[in-house]
């Protein structure tokens, strides 16, 4: 079954081995083309946000760095690194999304894909760049 969740997770899982591996977006694109989801719209979906986070990185990392306090996004998990960037771009570039459903899928992705104590972090975070929306 396609559902937003599994486009999260699929980018999520783009936008790491992007991050850790260095490889270019058509690259990782390809290499995941059997595991998008087959629903379209999910499909569509996943791409967008892997692409979109990937094209405003520079952007959503000097955003986050301004909401962390003593941390480096290289001291940061990759998994919750990229958990983060995700979600900050849908709160930067999906006005019509509910930020209470964006931080709730980033939560609860944490606790698939990363440690007991990294959906707090994610949590905390998000809670404070959500802010960003009401300026734009």
């Amino acid at each position: 079954m396609s559902s937003r969740r599994e486009a999260r997770e699929c980018s999520l899982q783009m936008l790491y081995i992007a991050d850790t591996c260095n490889i270019p977006i058509e690259t990782v694109l390809d290499s995941f083309s059997q595991s998008l989801p087959t629903v379209r719209v999910y499909r569509d979906f996943a791409e967008k946000l892997f692409r979109g986070v990937c094209q405003r990185r520079e952007e959503i990392d000097c955003l986050i760095k301004q909401y962390v306090k003593n941390w480096d996004l290289g001291r940061m998990a990759t998994v919750d690194r990229n958990i983060i960037r995700l979600a900050t771009y849908e709160i930067l570039a999906t006005p019509e999304a509910p930020i209470s459903v964006i931080i709730d899928e980033a939560v609860e992705i944490s606790k698939k894909y990363s440690t007991k104590d990294s959906s707090k972090f994610v949590n905390g975070i998000l809670d404070k760049i959500k802010i960003v929306r009401s300026g734009n």
